[in-house]
């Protein structure tokens, strides 16, 4: 089976287990654009700066757009390298491939901007946005596990080592200030 974006083959998956699981590259970059979320929100919420969540909540969304067109543009290079070649069109679905590194970075996006009519302050929504990436870092690794076949107890591990990722975040946020 071939991976959408690129032209190296891939082991096949039953059609009715893929439906209904999220690919490994759609996995990858969700987690990437969550981790990536929540490093420049917290990065950007400086003390003693005016705050400006509009500014920070469109530096979110187009740094995760850079990382995805980065990502995909990395797996074009390497393709290159390796003799496969593929085009401009191959180049492009590789880039667009990376769609959920921009899809994770949205609600991180959407809580700054409540920030913007001063409905909270800006640091409350990048608290907040801290807080849900944490827990959505969470959900993925329980899911996933699930999908994988793996018990609740296995399944569970897994989402609380995921949501480490999320903690460690938090926890620099807090030491750094």
């Amino acid at each position: 089976m071939r991976h959408r974006a690129h032209r190296f083959h891939r082991p096949a998956t039953p059609r009715r287990a893929a439906s209904r699981r999220p690919s490994e590259t759609t996995l990858f970059s969700g987690v990437y654009g969550l981790v990536l979320a929540s490093a420049l929100a917290a990065a950007l919420d400086s003390p003693g700066e005016a705050d400006d969540p509009g500014s920070d909540a469109l530096w979110v969304l187009l740094t995760a757009l850079a990382s995805a067109a980065a990502h995909g543009y990395a797996h074009v290079v390497a393709h290159r390298l390796s003799a496969d070649g593929g085009g401009a069109r191959a180049g492009l679905r590789a880039m667009l491939a990376e769609w959920p590194v921009v899809v994770a970075a949205v609600p991180t996006v959407a809580l700054l901007l409540t920030a913007v009519p001063s409905w909270w302050t800006k640091a409350r929504a990048v608290n907040t946005a801290l807080v849900l990436n944490t827990l959505l870092l969470a959900g993925w690794g329980v899911g996933t596990a699930r999908g994988a076949g793996r018990g609740w107890t296995a399944s569970l591990r897994a989402g609380i080592a995921d949501m480490l990722i999320g903690l460690v975040i938090i926890v620099a946020n807090a030491l750094i200030k």
